[in-house]
């Protein structure tokens, strides 16, 4: 896994991309948004997103981006094929 500090704004997956990656918040709050629904949640602490594109080969679903300074780790799609 490859982690990653990401500041405030930063969008760190965007609805409609292809999905390469997976991701688990270890620190701070990131906002969900879909374009036809506008903002659905907010990921913290022990979170996960980005399964659905890598599990079921479609583009991404939704936009996260950062509200806060966060950290993130991520595995491509290789690596979340062994688990």
């Amino acid at each position: 896994m490859e982690r990653e500090e990401v500041g405030p704004g930063t969008v760190i997956v965007r609805e409609g991309e292809p999905g390469d990656r997976f991701y688990v918040v270890f620190a701070g709050m990131l906002s969900v948004s879909q374009r036809d629904r506008g903002n659905v949640g907010v990921l913290r602490p022990g979170d996960y997103f980005g399964e659905v594109a890598l599990a079921m080969g479609v583009p991404r679903t939704a936009t996260v981006a950062a509200i806060t300074p966060a950290v993130v780790a991520s595995c491509d799609r290789e690596t979340f094929d062994e688990f």
